[in-house]
């Protein structure tokens, strides 16, 4: 199987709602409808235009697997919800893969390319958030991936957690 990372283009914003669509789909079997909703992203029209922002930003990367869409990425600086870090960072906005490449290891090779980046641009910090409720696995998926975890916060009763990584070198 051929991987590769290219930039993504805003039309690239379809694709994406399906990522988040198969991710509501999963997740509400699994018991964690607390992260996104049961509604699929495509159907609320504040996530479509969401979806667009992030397909439109220069900081977009699109994973394939043999040339078929199997993950994306988003960079850039914190978001306003998340306490700031207080030295220069690269921020994981957006990690999400497409349920079809389970276990083909896209989301730890999306986030290798963002500590790659922070490496390249002499930035020794890559910090992500996501989803602290639940079961945890979020979490620990990415402690599992080298992130460890710091400061939690809470916006509009979802509950966050932000982890760091050290690029070094």
């Amino acid at each position: 199987m051929e991987y590769n990372v290219r930039p993504g283009v805003a039309g690239d914003a379809e694709v994406l709602l399906g990522f988040f669509d198969e991710a509501v789909e999963w997740l509400v079997a699994r018991g964690s409808a607390g992260q996104w909703g049961t509604e699929p992203w495509s159907t609320v029209p504040r996530r479509v235009e969401r979806v667009r922002e992030y397909a439109a930003d220069p900081e977009f990367r699109m994973a394939e697997i043999d040339g078929k869409p199997a993950g994306a990425l988003v960079l850039g600086a914190c978001p306003e919800f998340v306490p700031a870090a207080g030295e220069p960072e690269l921020y994981v906005r957006l990690l999400i893969t497409s349920q079809r490449f389970t276990g083909h290891r896209v989301g730890a090779r999306l986030l290798g390319h963002a500590l790659d980046e922070a490496k390249q641009r002499g930035i020794d910090l890559v910090r992500v958030d996501c989803w602290a409720g639940g079961d945890g696995d979020l979490p620990r998926y990415y402690q599992r991936q080298g992130f460890a975890p710091t400061v939690q916060f809470t916006v509009d009763g979802w509950l966050g957690q932000v982890l760091e990584q050290r690029v070094g070198g």
